[in-house]
């Protein structure tokens, strides 16, 4: 197989970068595509499900979009009271008019979501923890909603199984559907991504990606919480729900990755991880770190790291060596590009590519274009899951080992009494994944 792609597919490939449509990974649909809206109305009115800091966001930037697009807030749904009422106050605040949520549209607990498929909006924002995507997902697709759901997709082989189901019944729909990658929008990564097709940097060599920071929030168990509503509330520490930091946040880079090999994804991965710093009954079961080799078809390695500790080296950043020279892409600054024999170019970071994916959704609307974002993004999320379990189980995993992989990480169901797989132990500490005896995949 080449290591690079054929004139033909760059050239094929170039065009669709300057329309901005590969690049987002978008996908043709049949032509017959319902209205974003009502007839006779041109607003359009969105319903959010996940009413934390990046739903909050995402609704926010819908309605900041800026492809003149009327949007209107209509319905939201958190599992828990005070985030939806916070969400409101905060959205309300800002926009005004534009958030029409009456209590009678304010939907809580864990099956709040299927109410608001029941609203007349015409798109839904699938912000809540990952863990609950693929069923939100199936939800919203067979009311006929047009759909943003953040990344990751899912948080397990079953899971990502049920997205790509659950997306071809969109596209037989003629239904639009974005994914919250918004590196695939930015100004920086389009164009860097558009010179290494181009072959400036040549065949690449390998390909390095980095998620290092201090970590997120942290949410205390609270006095007459039942085990589900302690997990969900602090969602990021558990496997099921957040996928660990591999999938949660570093899927970001994972899928640049896959995106400067051409849209491909690894054929396997082998790695380690641990947790030295995230040890206490607050954290659950994720690891803090992760060092991961994938290989891709060609023989391509790429080198992957993230981890969550605090007073280290930080990066976001993804990087690609070839054998004319490299690029560097800051996931929130600038890229540049050294190619022997050359002066380096750098391409400033440009608007948010939170604002820009909601452009580019929206202005497909407007347009009456299809869109959909899934089946490239889909790769980004199993890679990281492939990631996650190389090095929960310490093994080499194969791409095929890992996307048939019968490992579901689901609880019992999904009330409130309903029992996670995560148990703490009579310290109050979860166990984390052993390598070497975790069955993993």
């Amino acid at each position: 197989m080449n290591d690079f792609p054929t004139q033909s597919q760059q050239d094929t490939r170039r065009n669709f970068l300057k329309k901005g449509s590969l690049a987002t990974g978008l996908v043709l649909l049949s032509p017959n595509i319902p209205a974003v809206h009502a007839a006779g109305s041109d607003v359009v009115k969105i319903a959010l499900s996940g009413c934390g800091g990046r739903g909050t966001g995402a609704a926010a930037d819908a309605m900041s979009n800026k492809v003149g697009v009327q949007v209107r807030l209509i319905a939201l749904h958190d599992a828990f009271p005070e985030r939806l009422e916070a969400s409101y106050q905060a959205l309300k605040g800002r926009f005004g008019d534009q958030v029409d949520v009456p209590p009678e549209r304010r939907f809580t607990d864990l099956d709040g979501y299927q109410k608001l498929m029941e609203t007349d909006a015409d798109i839904v924002l699938l912000c809540s923890p990952p863990g609950f995507r693929p069923i939100h997902y199936e939800a919203a697709v067979k009311a006929g909603k047009h759909v943003f759901m953040e990344k990751p997709l899912a948080v397990d082989a079953p899971g990502v199984r049920r997205i790509m189901a659950t997306n071809e019944e969109a596209k037989k729909k003629g239904l639009r559907v974005a994914v919250g990658h918004h590196l695939r929008h930015e100004v920086k990564h389009k164009e860097m991504i558009r010179r290494i097709w181009d072959g400036e940097i040549g065949r690449i060599k390998y390909l390095r990606a980095y998620f290092n920071s201090s970590g997120v929030w942290v949410r205390p168990r609270k006095p007459g919480q039942t085990e589900m509503q302690y997990q969900v509330n602090n969602w990021y520490y558990f496997t099921w729900l957040s996928g660990d930091h591999i999938v949660e946040q570093h899927v970001h880079d994972l899928d640049v990755l896959n995106w400067m090999m051409g849209n491909k994804h690894p054929v396997s991965a082998q790695g380690m991880g641990g947790r030295q710093f995230r040890i206490g009954k607050d954290y659950g079961e994720i690891y803090d770190h992760h060092a991961v080799e994938f290989t891709y078809e060609d023989g391509t390695r790429a080198y992957s790291y993230c981890r969550h500790i605090p007073g280290c080296w930080d990066s976001f950043s993804e990087h690609a060596h070839g054998t004319k020279g490299y690029v560097s892409i800051e996931g929130h600054g600038h890229a540049i590009i050294h190619v022997e024999g050359k002066e380096p170019v750098r391409v400033e970071r440009g608007p948010d590519g939170h604002q820009l994916e909601w452009n580019d959704f929206l202005a497909a609307f407007q347009a009456g274009q299809p869109y959909n974002e899934v089946d490239h993004t889909i790769l980004g999320t199993m890679t990281a899951i492939l990631g996650r379990m190389a090095t929960y189980s310490g093994q080499i995993v194969t791409w095929d080992e890992a996307i048939n992989s019968k490992v579901d990480l689901s609880p019992s169901g999904y009330t409130w009494d309903s029992v996670p797989q995560p148990k703490p132990g009579p310290d109050g500490i979860y166990p984390c994944a052993m390598p070497g005896q975790t069955k993993a995949y």
